[in-house]
């Protein structure tokens, strides 16, 4: 006579596998931030443009350093960027220990933190990349992207990797308060 047994569970091993697969989603988005960030970074970085006036020896030059808002979003990105370099070692560890709590609600208050920091990096440099094309007649601010046409293409694809990283950090946020949410 054979005796089967049946053993009831919780469903801890379904949930800890869910939390496995958050964790590993956590640590994916965190190395596209990373990616998204360093990018911004260096195209800002590296953005300089000159232009000949009148005769070789007089030119016009635009470079990031110029302007105080766009060292502000180089910092901030470079900042960002490193900090999630260095959380990657609290996600590496989610993915080992799937039911770590304390550590996900530091990882909560530091994403905000660093969101709150390159959107307002990203939101500033946006707004002079708008007058950078755009001009402000009544402030007597001439457009400049009709003559520096590098210099706004490299500062306008620098945004954009600047606000994807603030999607992510947005999803990375919520992604980490349901997890704390389904715990017991």
């Amino acid at each position: 006579m054979a005796v089967s047994t049946i053993e009831l569970g919780s469903g801890a091993g379904r949930a800890s596998g869910a939390n496995r697969g958050v964790a590993m989603l956590d640590f994916i988005l965190r190395v596209v931030a990373i990616v998204a960030t360093l990018a911004s970074a260096i195209a800002m970085g590296t953005t300089n443009e000159s232009l000949p006036f009148f005769t070789q020896f007089i030119r016009f030059r635009a470079k990031y350093s110029d302007l105080p808002t766009f060292t502000f979003f180089v910092a901030a990105n470079s900042i960002v960027c490193a900090y999630l370099i260095l959380s990657l070692a609290l996600s590496v560890s989610h993915i080992m220990r799937s039911g770590a709590q304390k550590s996900r609600v530091v990882l909560i208050f530091l994403d905000a933190a660093m969101l709150a920091l390159l959107t307002s990096a990203a939101s500033a440099a946006a707004a002079i990349v708008y007058l950078a094309h755009k001009g402000n007649r009544r402030a007597n601010w001439f457009a400049i992207c009709q003559q520096f046409n590098s210099f706004c293409e490299r500062i306008s694809g620098s945004l954009i990797g600047s606000f994807g990283g603030i999607v992510v950090f947005v999803i990375l946020i919520l992604m980490s308060a349901v997890t704390l949410s389904r715990r017991p």
